[in-house]
């Protein structure tokens, strides 16, 4: 041992620093919950029809939950994913919810799905197609930054038209990874790597309103439009109605992008040859490109033709999809060694938001919100109205399931817009295109979670260019609403019902 060695290992270790910001967000969300939990019983909600919805003990500790939850996330007071751990552990402490109910609920099949498409993503990054299609796109597009942004979101939102955007996202994840690898490099976050994933997170969320193939809650809000209002909304009527809309918001988010976290760099001199060359190195496609390149369209174009062949109706989509993951291990393209590589964070991140939005639904916390939200807007303007309920949907998506976020919202709401004069459609369409993009959690979506994987941003910076974001969102809804939607032949207002 040398003597700077024996020096070193006699000295104290550095202590670290208190973090009080750290102390004081943790009791904030301890005290929120048992504010909330033990505080007196809470006046009933009230339904235009005179229906009362009473709040339960049951209801106020999932309220009481689901506020802690969400300062823990947003303040990252322990990692995300402990946080989730904490969701299903106070369910169970004070029987809020059956232990098997609010545990069973971390491995639904929707974080399966995540997980699945989590690992679609980690292939493409082994295999080298990430690069292959990473290097071409740079070909095409260029040298300047503003393009780049533009050329990711494009191909981001287009492909969700035909894929769940959650594997869109996991799939454009390892290919920005290698964008920005080409940009700096420094592992320290830029305004050029903080845009280009919180874009890719936001217009993952814009594009797959299109269609929908692009996420579940399209077919299941039609479905729900269906048993209540007795109309049947096609797949093709969905997509005249949200494509402009849908691609309004992905060129306004360039716009909001360019603007907020304009890149440091103008240009990247040189980019275009250099990606152009670095293609070309990587030869013909190999082995197992081709393979994982057939696994995933075959995965693809069997979850996408469910919505058109009643054959294939039956088969769940994360059958189909973990099935591809098993073809990754049989055909040697993954081993052992790579489920060490899951960001495991991100899937518990997802295990409790699936549970807490079970829990505020099956209490009766949601519906309470809702009920008591919505009732406000009973005599106001048809317009604030429909915006108030987007509104709603929009701020409960971010928390919960965007399909539940609609399904408790939908039934107040359609209740109430005949005798303010408001069409049935406006309000399932506008609920549709919000609850598509939450900005402001992490828990709202998975693209958002796995945009944070890149390590670019926090989860406060996440939630605080979230607001002016869901700005844009509600000014380009009131567009929709107000002008492009009875241009194109929607009936937004129609008699009142008196």
């Amino acid at each position: 041992m040398t003597a700077a060695e024996s020096q070193a290992m006699s000295l104290p270790e550095a202590k670290e620093p208190f973090n009080v910001k750290r102390l004081l967000f943790m009791f904030l969300g301890i005290g929120l919950f048992c504010f909330v939990y033990y505080c007196p019983p809470w006046p009933d909600a009230i339904d235009p029809m005179g229906e009362h919805f009473v709040l339960s003990q049951q209801a106020k500790g999932a309220i009481g939950v689901f506020l802690l939850a969400a300062t823990w996330w947003v303040f990252e007071v322990v990692p995300i994913g402990v946080t989730s751990l904490t969701i299903g552990t106070l369910q169970a402490l004070f029987m809020i919810r059956d232990p098997k109910v609010a545990f069973k609920d971390f491995m639904d099949p929707s974080v399966l799905f995540i997980f699945g498409s989590i690992v679609i993503g980690m292939v493409f990054t082994k295999t080298g197609l990430t690069k292959r299609i990473a290097y071409k796109m740079l070909s095409i597009v260029g040298e300047k930054t503003s393009m780049i942004y533009l050329g990711c979101f494009v191909m981001t939102a287009a492909l969700t038209h035909v894929m769940a955007h959650t594997a869109v996202a996991a799939t454009m994840f390892p290919l920005l990874m290698a964008i920005h690898a080409l940009y700096s490099d420094e592992d320290d976050p830029t305004k050029f790597g903080k845009g280009l994933f919180i874009g890719m997170a936001y217009v993952a969320g814009a594009g797959s309103i299109v269609t929908l193939l692009g996420a579940a809650r399209g077919a299941v809000a039609l479905g729900f439009y269906k048993d209540i209002m007795s109309i049947d909304v096609s797949f093709f009527e969905l997509t005249w109605y949200m494509f402009p809309v849908g691609w309004l918001m992905v060129f306004a988010l360039w716009g909001f992008f360019m603007l907020f976290f304009k890149p440091e760099r103008a240009r990247i001199p040189g980019l275009k040859e250099k990606a152009g060359r670095m293609y070309r190195e990587l030869g013909s496609w190999s082995r197992k490109e081709i393979i994982t390149a057939v696994v995933v369209a075959l995965a693809i174009l069997v979850i996408a033709l469910k919505n058109f062949i009643p054959a294939l109706s039956g088969l769940d989509k994360t059958g189909i999809l973990l099935c591809s993951t098993i073809a990754f291990f049989l055909f040697n393209i993954l081993d052992i060694d790579d489920l060490e590589e899951i960001p495991w964070n991100i899937i518990l991140l997802f295990a409790g938001a699936m549970s807490i939005g079970f829990c505020l639904w099956e209490t009766g916390a949601a519906k309470w919100m809702a009920v008591n939200w919505l009732v406000l807007f009973q005599n106001a303007p048809p317009i604030v109205f429909i915006l108030g309920m987007a509104f709603f949907v929009m701020m409960m998506t971010n928390f919960i399931m965007n399909v539940a976020a609609i399904a408790i919202s939908l039934p107040v709401a359609l209740v109430i817009a005949p005798y303010l004069g408001v069409g049935g459609e406006v309000i399932l369409f506008s609920a549709l295109v919000v609850s598509g993009m939450p900005f402001l959690l992490l828990v709202g979506a998975a693209p958002n979670a796995i945009a944070y994987n890149s390590k670019q941003f926090t989860t406060a910076e996440f939630f605080l260019w979230g607001l002016p974001a869901s700005a844009v969102l509600m000014l380009v809804t009131w567009l929709a609403v107000s002008v492009l939607w009875p241009l194109m032949g929607m009936e937004v207002y129609v008699p009142k019902v008196m």
